[in-house]
C-alpha cells in the first residue's frame, strides 16, 4: 500500500468510490453523486489552499482517499479543515483508513491547520468513531435527526482534534 497525494489520474476511482457510499449509505448525506467535473474542481481547490486530497494506492488501483477541506467557508474558519475519508468497497478493515488519517493529519499541521473537525454519520457502525479517537479526536457534539436519508433521519457525531497540543 502506498499514500500519496491524488491526481487528475485518480479522480475517476475517486468518483467510483464516493458513488458507492452515495447510492447505498448514510456515511454521505449526497443523495446524488457529483460528476467527473465536480473531482477536478476539489482537486484544483484544496491544492490551491494547501489543503491535502490523498489516496491509498493497493496493487496499482486506488483503494481509498482522504481530504481536508475548510470547516465552513467564512474567513475566520480558515485553520479549521473537516476530514472525509472513504475506502473502496471490499477494502475496509485491513487499515487504509488509519493509514490514510495518518498521513492526511501531519499534512494538515504542516500546512498550518490547528483544529480538524469530523462529522461522523450516526449509522450503528463504530468503526469511523473508533478510528478517529485513535488519533485523539474528542467527542464534541451530536446533532439529532439532521439528515434523512434512506428512509430514515440521522444523526451525526461531531469529532474534534487540536493540531497544537
Amino acid at each position: 500500500m502506498m499514500i500519496r497525494s491524488a491526481t487528475a489520474a485518480d479522480l475517476a476511482a475517486v468518483a467510483a468510490i464516493y458513488a458507492h457510499y452515495v447510492a447505498t449509505s448514510v456515511a454521505t448525506f449526497d443523495e446524488v453523486a457529483p460528476e467527473a467535473a465536480f473531482w477536478s474542481g476539489r482537486l484544483r481547490e484544496l491544492d490551491e489552499r494547501g489543503l491535502p486530497f490523498l489516496v491509498a494506492e493497493e496493487e496499482g488501483e486506488v483503494a481509498g482517499y482522504a481530504l481536508a477541506s475548510q470547516w465552513r467557508p467564512k474567513p475566520a474558519y480558515r485553520h479549521t479543515v473537516e476530514d472525509s475519508i472513504y475506502l473502496a468497497p471490499g477494502r475496509t478493515g485491513r487499515g487504509l483508513g488509519r493509514a490514510l488519517l495518518g498521513e492526511l493529519l501531519p499534512r494538515c499541521a504542516k500546512g498550518g491547520i490547528r483544529q480538524v473537525v469530523a462529522v461522523i454519520a450516526d449509522t450503528g457502525e463504530p468503526g469511523s468513531a473508533a478510528l478517529h479517537r485513535a488519533f485523539g479526536f474528542e467527542a464534541a457534539g451530536r446533532l439529532k435527526g439532521v439528515g434523512f436519508k434512506l428512509g430514515r433521519w440521522v444523526d451525526t457525531e461531531l469529532m474534534q482534534l487540536d493540531l497544537t497540543r
